[in-house]
């Protein structure tokens, strides 16, 4: 898994960044979410870019089904910082104190590239 991380990011920094956002989500997030797979969390897979609550095979909260965010960095470092301050009523109930710790998860996230369709692989 290192080496996937480490070829990911364009810059030695950005690799340990990466890096260090992996384990930080193992330690912190992996209770509740994968990449891949719902948890009581939904999978992280191509969040980078997507409006939260737009899972179809997830039963988010009212809040976060009803909010306009669209995940970005900077969207994702706030909900990490304090999900309440970001949309009330969310059901989330963890956050990440440190900024750096937000930087490195955000950076390993963004490394979890939507993944082409069944039927866009098979052409």
């Amino acid at each position: 898994m290192a080496a996937a991380l480490l070829w990911t990011a364009h810059s030695p920094a950005a690799a340990q960044s990466v890096e260090r956002g992996a384990a930080l989500y193992a330690a912190h997030c992996s209770s509740c979410h994968s990449a891949d797979q719902h948890g009581d969390g939904p999978a992280h897979r191509g969040v980078l870019g997507r409006r939260a609550g737009a899972l179809k095979d997830f039963d988010y909260s009212p809040a976060l089904s009803a909010s306009k965010i669209l995940w970005t960095r900077d969207t994702l470092k706030a909900w990490l910082r304090d999900p309440e301050a970001l949309i009330p009523g969310q059901a989330m109930d963890y956050q990440l104190d440190k900024a750096r710790d937000r930087e490195d998860v955000v950076a390993y996230l963004a490394t979890l590239k939507r993944l082409p369709s069944p039927e866009a692989a098979a052409r």
